[in-house]
């Protein structure tokens, strides 16, 4: 196979949660450009529908649903209507995500419960589902988005998030198990871990300690709107067709500091 055809998706089909704003949305672009049709969904449908206007302008084709990764009936309503438009589901980005900031010992039990039931339960439902659907056509590629705040502590004085950090944490090992119980049937399964990139989500806490931040950055720079597209191509082409169960991280070498 060519070098230019292991990185090309065209006709595939792609499932992005969390993908109206942010990083879903930098994600789901990045398919589209690469040739997929790429369904985005989120508890936003409006910036849903705006995003896929956009993709289709691309010149694939693009649903926007409603989906709060909490509710099961929205998640399988969504897996359904993708299904039945396009007769399969050959890409899934697990993007949906929450966070809240408090000092451990102050930590309410419904914070860390809201953000462990989006960010890890809602990843493994949407897997599961979706799932179903790949190893019945006996392939599909599961990418789901982890963080470098989840493979080392944190400052409090800059990320009080013990609940974001330690769900981000069960993120990748839920990659790598998910990834030895599927291999053998077709499904790759990988993990990025994004370092600081602004977002609606991380904007406050960027704002708060970017000088430590861009210090703690070998590059000395945030995450652009362009710097996942290539981790997520890659991982969702046949260019990754021997990789599994890994973690590719994206954070201008803050985890090497």
């Amino acid at each position: 196979m060519h070098a230019k055809e292991l990185f090309d998706l065209t006709g595939k089909v792609a499932l992005v949660t969390g993908g109206g704003r942010g990083l879903g949305k930098q994600i789901a672009e990045g398919l589209a450009e690469s040739g997929a049709h790429v369904v985005v969904c989120s508890r936003k449908v409006e910036a849903c529908q705006e995003v896929s206007k956009q993709l289709k302008q691309l010149g694939v084709d693009s649903l926007a649903f409603e989906c709060d990764v909490t509710n099961r009936d929205q998640m399988q309503k969504v897996v359904d209507q993708t299904v039945d438009h396009f007769g399969r589901i050959d890409i899934l980005i697990n993007n949906s995500g929450a966070t809240w900031g408090a000092p451990v010992e102050e930590m309410p039990l419904e914070a860390w419960q809201k953000v462990f039931n989006v960010n890890v339960t809602g990843t493994f439902l949407m897997s599961q589902m979706v799932g179903k659907v790949m190893l019945e056509q006996g392939s599909g590629k599961i990418i789901n988005i982890s963080s470098v705040a989840g493979m080392k502590g944190s400052d409090p004085k800059y990320m009080d998030t013990i609940g974001y950090n330690s769900s981000k944490g069960a993120i990748l090992t839920f990659t790598k198990d998910l990834a030895v119980k599927w291999g053998p049937r077709g499904i790759h399964v990988n993990a990025i871990a994004p370092g600081f990139f602004p977002t609606k989500m991380s904007k406050v806490l960027m704002d708060q300690g970017e000088e430590a931040f861009l210090q703690g950055t070998p590059l000395r720079k945030f995450g652009s709107e362009d710097d996942l597209k290539g981790a997520a191509i890659f991982l969702s082409s046949a260019a990754s067709n021997h990789i599994t169960g890994d973690v590719m991280i994206v954070d201008g070498g803050t985890h090497a500091m």
